[in-house]
């Protein structure tokens, strides 16, 4: 295994919340979160609570060889989607597979702190990811370390000297894939406060899909792939999950939304 194309889908704890930011008020954990969130919108336009006072409850996560095959994804502790679980299964799976290469669109900004945090927060020990005896520049967390950690919105934004505007969906969009569908980012935390940690896990195997078609493009533009190869890596995968659509109906879900990359470069573009 070389590559860990992944997504984190994480909520807010509510208690936390409460005990942090309404002390001695007596708010229930989604009450708390709900205020937080309309204060948050009010203040910045935006309801998104900082990763700090969060959780992970879905890691999806597609496993790719040396020649960017994709071999499985999963979703881990499934069906139980218990947190602790969740981020000790991510490490420790990590450290098993020998340390390959993880793969996110923007998760040296979001992702990868949060899994640390977790790991923090859960009293787990990854000293094979901060290896401190190692010098600097060759530390797994080292910004530009990318056999590390691959951050493709890194490359996209030249280590964000400038702005990706329109994020993951909109790359995925620009290769004729769905991006976002019935689900986004902001509807995860009431969707689990509705207790569809399900649905939840479903939309973040999409974005794992949309992230590896990413990632493939992006090998392209590194020159790590050719275009030919890439287009022979994406039919590959589509027919990959047509075999498994019946056993993972949201796959399926994705497909209805599959779109071709119109190549320029053929005769008659």
């Amino acid at each position: 295994m070389r590559y860990l194309v992944f997504d984190v889908e994480s909520v807010a704890d509510g208690e936390l919340v409460s005990r942090l930011k309404y002390p001695d008020e007596g708010l229930s954990a989604e009450d708390a979160v709900n205020r937080f969130r309309a204060e948050l919108m009010e203040e910045k336009g935006s309801d998104f609570i900082p990763y700090t006072f969060q959780v992970p409850v879905s890691v999806a996560i597609a496993k790719l060889d040396i020649d960017f095959n994709l071999i499985d994804q999963v979703v881990l502790d499934a069906p139980q989607f218990r947190p602790p679980v969740i981020t000790d299964h991510f490490w420790r799976g990590w450290k098993a597979y020998r340390r390959p290469t993880f793969v996110t669109f923007n998760g040296r900004a979001f992702d990868i702190p949060l899994m640390e945090l977790a790991a923090f927060r859960f009293g787990l020990s990854v000293p094979d990811w901060f290896n401190l005896g190692a010098k600097s520049f060759e530390q797994s967390r080292y910004r530009y370390n990318m056999d590390s950690h691959l951050d493709l919105y890194d490359v996209l934004t030249n280590f964000g000297a400038s702005r990706f505007t329109g994020g993951l969906n909109l790359a995925a969009n620009l290769l004729g894939k769905p991006g976002k569908m019935e689900i986004e980012g902001h509807m995860v935390q009431d969707l689990y406060h509705a207790g569809q940690l399900e649905e939840i896990n479903e939309y973040c195997r999409c974005d794992v899909m949309d992230t590896y078609f990413v990632f493939l493009r992006c090998c392209v533009l590194l020159g790590k792939l050719t275009l030919e190869r890439e287009q022979e890596l994406i039919q590959q995968t589509k027919q990959w999950l047509q075999d498994r659509a019946v056993e993972t109906p949201i796959y399926q879900t994705y497909l209805d939304g599959w779109g071709d990359w119109e190549n320029p470069w053929e005769t008659g573009s």
